[in-house]
């Protein structure tokens, strides 16, 4: 299951990317539902909220050593909250899911050089499918530790 998961949080970010960026001019906005959810296609050299601007090979290397932290985590058995229990299996999906996003955002920093953004609530700025999983993945990962610590 983990394998199909980060499969498919891949697939999905990577085919919306490519799906957006031909179709959405750069830094122009598409309303879908006018002042408040829009398609705007930004390319974001930077972090989370654009900050940290051109520093694409810091952001390279620091999703690496990330990434494979993220494999260590999956792989050892030590570091499971609850073995073949729910919550291992909820900690495990919060872990693929940040790690999904990060591959993906990670081919289009070396692919591209930036990641491609499109998703734009208008309160908030501009993001992707993988920074969503990564939101996702780290919120479900704080309550699973949160849960285990508390019992």
């Amino acid at each position: 299951m983990i394998f199909i998961l980060l499969f498919v949080i891949i697939l999905f970010d990577q085919a919306s990317k490519f799906i957006f960026n031909k179709i959405l001019p750069l830094n122009q906005t598409l309303p879908v539902i006018k002042g408040f959810f829009h398609l705007t296609l930004v390319r974001n050299s930077g972090v989370a909220f654009g900050l940290l601007k051109d520093k694409t090979p810091l952001f390279i290397f620091t999703s690496l050593v990330a990434i494979v932290l993220i494999i260590m985590a999956l792989r050892d058995k030590k570091t499971r909250l609850e073995d073949n229990g729910r919550k291992d299996r909820i900690y495990r999906i919060a872990l693929v899911l940040i790690l999904g996003g990060g591959l993906s955002n990670l081919i289009d920093r070396i692919s591209l050089g930036y990641v491609i953004d499109f998703i734009d609530f208008r309160i908030w700025p501009v993001f992707n499918i993988a920074d969503s999983a990564i939101t996702i993945g780290a919120v479900v990962l704080a309550y699973a530790i949160f849960k285990s610590n508390g019992k």
